[in-house]
């Protein structure tokens, strides 16, 4: 046990030394830089140690630690991985806003805007598979966040011809996202798009193979948003939904062949009737088998943690990303409002799970699935 503890503080220490978060930089000046050497000292004791993996040996503590490195003070840096994490939902993005929904629509400056407010937080890009998976791998003392867009719009991301290539419009949020990434390649670069492939989806240069395949291949994740953007709750029959569902998975393998969707944005936020939730689950259409690991719902809250007792993936919560006109309990408002205690704050070492003492009867163990659980 002292070994196993031994072995996670020092993974600690070195994603300590390594990160741009160290604290929870949530509740510091965006612009304050934290001194490693003034925040590494003697750790608190860890008061439980190590969930055993099914081997019966001592489960990993990720390898990176070398020795001699000083331990990082878990006071300081106050990890809480049963905490909450916001799953952002975007859609529509325009330069210069001239028409429609005001809550819906952001500009590119001011998602630029965001993503170096959202940095200076301490906020850092992970995507949904990793929070499926907890595999969560961000800095010791930095807090997950996860980017969703529905529709497949042009503002979110098109195609343009540069100097006889594809290219990402620099005017399009995946634009935005790559022009930040070369200032901040620590910040992530990683979201989720939820597409429509019954109609025009990502419009500008390209077929839509080319403009999905460009997205997967910088590592964007595709998920599925029905064919045609429809009203779950409207259709009557197994057939109808698994046409929707499975159809768009049809529709994307005849785009991008061996790519299969794993999560699901629920159109308009309507749910399946009861007796059909099970299709939109899992299901085949016209040869095309599809199962959805992750039902995500319009909002209005963040997630829970992936090891809390009141993790549901059939029905995951997200934060609506602010528009021109913000409103209560939009993205804006939760940056705000989520207190300390709240927030996932990673211990940096994804093989690990750790928390506060009193907050152990918050998370189910069954979801460790062989990562150490760590109390201080």
């Amino acid at each position: 046990m002292k070994k196993a503890a031994a072995g996670v503080i020092l993974a600690f220490s070195m994603a300590f030394l390594l990160s741009g978060c160290a604290g929870n930089t949530k509740f510091q000046d965006s612009n304050t830089k934290t001194e490693v050497e003034n925040q590494a000292s003697t750790a608190p004791s860890v008061t439980q140690g190590v969930q055993q993996g099914s081997s019966g040996d001592e489960a990993s503590t990720g390898g990176d630690a070398k020795g001699g490195e000083e331990p990082i003070d878990l006071s300081k840096v106050k990890p809480n991985e049963s905490g909450k994490i916001m799953v952002v939902m975007f859609h529509n993005f325009v330069e210069e806003y001239k028409s429609g929904d005001k809550e819906y629509t952001t500009t590119f400056a001011l998602f630029e805007k965001l993503l170096e407010d959202l940095y200076g937080r301490g906020y850092r890009l992970i995507s949904m598979k990793d929070y499926i998976e907890n595999n969560i791998d961000v800095p010791a003392g930095c807090i997950p966040m996860v980017f969703t867009f529905d529709d497949g719009s042009a503002g979110q991301f098109n195609l343009i011809e540069e100097n006889g290539r594809l290219v990402a419009n620099r005017k399009s949020a995946v634009g935005v996202m790559e022009e930040f990434n070369k200032k901040h390649p620590d910040f992530g670069f990683k979201a989720t798009f939820y597409v429509n492939l019954g109609g025009s989806t990502f419009s500008g240069k390209g077929t839509i193979s080319e403009r999905l395949s460009y997205l997967i291949d910088k590592g964007f994740e595709i998920g599925n948003h029905t064919l045609n953007h429809s009203n779950l709750r409207s259709i009557d029959s197994s057939r109808g939904i698994m046409e929707e569902v499975g159809g768009n998975q049809k529709a994307l393998l005849e785009s991008v062949p061996g790519y299969k969707m794993e999560s699901l944005a629920l159109p308009l936020g309507r749910s399946a009737k009861k007796e059909l939730k099970q299709y939109v689950i899992k299901g085949e259409y016209d040869g095309v088998a599809y199962e959805n690991k992750c039902i995500l719902l319009v909002g209005a809250n963040p997630a829970p943690s992936p090891v809390s007792k009141k993790l549901d993936l059939m029905s995951l919560p997200r934060v609506r990303a602010a528009g021109i006109k913000t409103v209560d309990a939009d993205l804006e408002w939760w940056l705000e409002n989520i207190s300390e205690g709240e927030q996932y704050i990673s211990d940096g070492n994804p093989d690990t799970v750790t928390l506060p003492s009193g907050k152990e009867d918050s998370i189910d163990k069954d979801k460790l699935k062989g990562k150490q659980l760590v109390v201080y």
